[in-house]
């Protein structure tokens, strides 16, 4: 209970936590801020690690010339991390995919997995750049392809594509809105802002899913 609560807590006051973090470790929080991308996008069972909203706010504080962080190696540096993370999970698919489905871990639900199967199914390799902005599907969605044994040049290109498309769009983001009173004054409420929009396309596809299912009844 006391680390789900550290959890949350961390999500929401991101800001503040990552700001303690420059300050404690300096130009070490770089490698800190690529292991968290990394193994939020590299492994199926991180998928609650935060995303968008840690690339937000770190852009948000590479616009203090205060600290150490500076935005372009900063993105460069998540983008590699997004790109490796996605190239270790596709291949993870690949090498046990099978296996971990016919498991159904607690935490990696086959309904997870069927899914962003579904999502990929409809969207096709696209899915890999649109996944990107998409919790839980992010982390889901290489895996399936590892699994689908979709070609890795096609997996790649996408995979390359999507990540630096993500990794700018947020990190960016944050270095050019972070540093607004409204924003830094209301970082939480803007947190949950990013994390609704983030979750809104799975919301609307649940909710089809549901009222379909009950109009077959």
């Amino acid at each position: 209970m006391e680390l789900i609560s550290f959890f949350v807590d961390f999500v929401l006051n991101i800001d503040k936590h990552l700001l303690e973090i420059v300050q404690d470790y300096r130009t070490w929080t770089y490698l800190i801020l690529f292991a968290i991308i990394f193994m939020e996008t590299g492994f199926v069972v991180t998928p609650f690690l935060p995303g968008d909203s840690l690339l937000f706010a770190a852009g948000a504080i590479a616009a203090n010339p205060s600290e150490p962080l500076n935005l372009l190696p900063l993105m460069l540096l998540l983008i590699l991390a997004a790109v490796l993370g996605d190239n270790v999970n596709y291949y993870i698919g690949r090498f046990f995919g099978t296996k971990i489905y016919d498991k159904n871990y607690r935490m990696i639900k086959r309904e997870y997995i069927d899914r962003t199967h579904l999502f990929y199914e409809k969207h096709g390799g696209k899915t890999i750049i649109i996944a990107r902005f998409m919790p839980i599907i992010r982390t889901f969605a290489p895996f399936v392809a590892g699994v689908g044994t979709m070609t890795f040049t096609r997996f790649f290109l996408f995979n390359i594509v999507g990540g630096i498309l993500w990794v700018i769009l947020f990190c960016v983001s944050g270095f050019f809105f972070g540093s607004i009173p409204f924003v830094k004054n209301n970082f939480s409420i803007v947190i949950l802002g990013i994390i609704f929009v983030s979750l809104l396309p799975m919301i609307i596809a649940f909710l089809k899913n549901y009222l379909d299912k009950r109009k077959m009844k």
